[in-house]
């Protein structure tokens, strides 16, 4: 089944309204008819309303880097799915590896955002992965399929063409280091195997499953030819317009 290409920057905590606002200028003047990929971007929560006009004529959607699993309430600092579709996102990320690492997300935390996210209105990023310990003692697989069932878990069927599966190896994140293309596929074809098996092989078969470990220029279309990665979902290399291109053009 074709599925249509992805390409998603997640900005984290950098850039200012304006430093965004010029990213999206530069990059709609040099994309240069690249139109078949969908581009996303996940700024900070405070940037998402701000450059919401312009990201729609450059063809952007844009998401939030996280939401809150609650509707409302007294949770000071937090942040719920319909403020984020108030302020102009379609997207979330959720269970990002920095979520789960420096804030303690497990699971069922990541599993009630998900199913908040899509009672809210937005589009999910499910994002899995292991540690470099994990796939070094062989429980890569282990770790993977445990975050698919759990995030998954009490999502219906009909739901499931509102998630796509980032799949970041936790060791390759910020590091340099990226999985081969081959170690890429391998996971990526589990993780549409495991979603058949829950699921239908015809959802499983649709589903969009990007790469987050470190894509760059130099590495992305290698990954990107790989069958079953349909786009990537990338960090650092997404703070320059011109090095997000350059892995656009890649497809």
């Amino acid at each position: 089944m074709s599925r249509k290409k992805i390409l998603a920057g997640n900005w984290k905590m950098h850039k200012s309204i304006n430093d965004a606002r010029n990213w999206i200028r530069h990059f709609q003047g040099n994309r240069k008819g690249v139109l078949h990929v969908d581009i996303l971007l996940f700024p900070s929560y405070t940037t998402i309303y701000p450059i919401g006009k312009e990201a729609i004529k450059a063809n952007i959607s844009l998401g939030a880097q996280n939401l809150h699993q609650e509707e409302e309430g007294a949770y000071t600092g937090e942040v719920s799915g319909k403020m984020l579709v108030d302020a102009g996102a379609t997207w979330t990320l959720v269970g990002h590896s920095e979520r789960r690492i420096l804030f303690a997300e497990n699971d069922k935390q990541i599993n009630l955002k998900v199913r908040r996210a899509l009672t809210s209105g937005l589009q999910v990023i499910l994002c899995v992965g292991e540690t470099l310990e994990e796939r070094e003692s062989q429980h890569h697989q282990e770790v993977v399929r445990r975050q698919l069932t759990e995030g998954l878990s009490e999502i219906h069927h009909d739901d499931l063409h509102q998630i796509i599966i980032a799949y970041e190896p936790v060791w390759a994140i910020g590091t340099g280091k990226t999985a081969t293309p081959q170690d890429a596929q391998e996971m990526h074809a589990f993780i549409r195997s495991e979603i058949s098996s829950f699921s239908k092989p015809k959802i499983a078969s649709s589903m969009r499953i990007l790469y987050g470990g470190s894509v760059k220029p130099d590495n992305a279309k290698e990954l990107f030819a790989c069958p079953d990665i349909d786009g990537g979902l990338v960090g650092g290399a997404s703070l320059k317009p011109e090095t997000f291109l350059a892995i656009l053009r890649a497809f």
